[in-house]
């Protein structure tokens, strides 16, 4: 694939990123991973994820370097420790008392939007690329607005809403996002918001409509060949199972409209990304190819009992990088060296924040 892509009469071309990793490679991390999370019983997921992760970040290269991925597995098991000590607590105090139940539900709806923003901002500072770390600096409020109340709207709404909260999500994720002290601004329009959306919809609505169909001929069917069939336990069974058939039907439906709508959105949000008010993002992914891999994958790893997961996850990864490109305005080395300078600058205050994650 030509790593460059077409930017007008811009003096720089957009450079897309690229993907360096194997499967073969990636297995070998992925299956010591597995053995030893079986043999702690859990415990060494948080390194296994470490590892999984710096993988991934040190093989995805844009513009001749790599991403770097600093967190600790210790960051990382004290954080998963905290909230399984708070499971336990939880628990303990509902079976003691119903209202103990009401009230530790009422805590984790008021500390949600705080995990969220610390796990934000944990991913973002331990990520860095050309020794300059990222930074996110959203607040809880943000969080509970954006991305709680963002969801529960489009839910509410049976998606139609949804253009409108994935606009506040991405908005709230990037317009806070920092690379050293450079900010990344986007600003998705709601009309391309919808137009992504119409494919999806219709896919769902017509799903629903070829599947409810299917069964109404069914039963039209049974009903004519026998008036009594409803009585009889076999055609019950039947219309039982083809009620579950037409759930199943449905999730998959749902599931791949979503991944088409994804990745659509995907595309809007990146392409309308700036970082320090000049640098432009470029997404350019294929819906249909998206959805084509991510299916597959799944497919594939389930056929294979799981073997198959590493390819299935290099696949991903290079399929996205490699359609993620950026262009730099002015010279890309005067352009990164002045990002250095400032992000060497509060390298030292990152060092005393790095925190824990909680896996939000």
């Amino acid at each position: 694939m030509d790593n460059r892509v077409s930017a007008g009469s811009a003096a720089n071309a957009f450079e897309r990123a690229r993907f360096t990793g194997t499967a073969s490679e990636y297995f070998g991390i992925w299956i010591v991973n597995v053995l030893l999370t079986i043999v702690t019983l859990g415990i060494y997921s948080a390194w296994a994820k470490v590892r999984r992760n710096r993988y991934f970040y040190g093989n995805t290269v844009l513009l001749g370097r790599a991403f770097e991925y600093h967190a600790t597995g210790k960051q990382i098991f004290i954080g998963r420790l905290i909230v399984f000590a708070f499971v336990i607590v939880a628990n303990i105090l509902a079976a003691i008392h119903p209202l103990f139940s009401l009230v530790t539900t009422v805590l984790v709806l008021v500390a949600l939007p705080w995990l969220i923003v610390r796990g934000l901002r944990f991913n973002a500072r331990v990520t860095s690329y050309r020794n300059v770390r990222f930074d996110f600096t959203g607040t809880a409020g943000g969080a509970f607005v954006c991305v709680m109340l963002g969801s529960l709207v489009a839910f509410l709404s049976l998606g139609l809403l949804a253009p409108l909260a994935s606009r506040w999500l991405n908005r709230y994720i990037f317009n806070n996002l920092r690379y050293g002290n450079r900010p990344f601004d986007t600003d998705p329009k709601v009309g391309a918001l919808y137009r992504a959306l119409l494919i999806p919809a219709l896919m769902v609505v017509l799903g629903l409509v070829i599947l409810a169909g299917l069964v109404a001929i069914a039963v039209v069917g049974m009903q004519a060949n026998d008036p009594g069939a409803f009585e009889h336990d076999a055609a019950m069974l039947m219309i039982v199972s083809g009620m579950y058939l037409v759930v199943f039907g449905l999730i998959i439906v749902y599931g791949l409209a979503g991944l088409i709508y994804r990745a659509a959105v995907h595309n809007i949000v990146w392409s309308s990304t700036r970082i320090d008010g000049q640098h432009l993002l470029r997404s350019d992914l294929s819906r249909a190819r998206y959805a084509w891999i991510a299916i597959s994958n799944v497919v594939v790893t389930m056929l294979t009992l799981g073997l198959m997961r590493p390819w299935a996850a290099v696949r991903l990864a290079r399929y996205v990088a490699e359609h993620t490109a950026v262009r730099i305005e002015g010279e890309i080395g005067e352009v990164f060296t002045q990002f250095q300078t400032t992000g060497a600058a509060i390298g030292a205050e990152y060092m005393s924040m790095e925190g824990i994650d909680f896996g939000f």
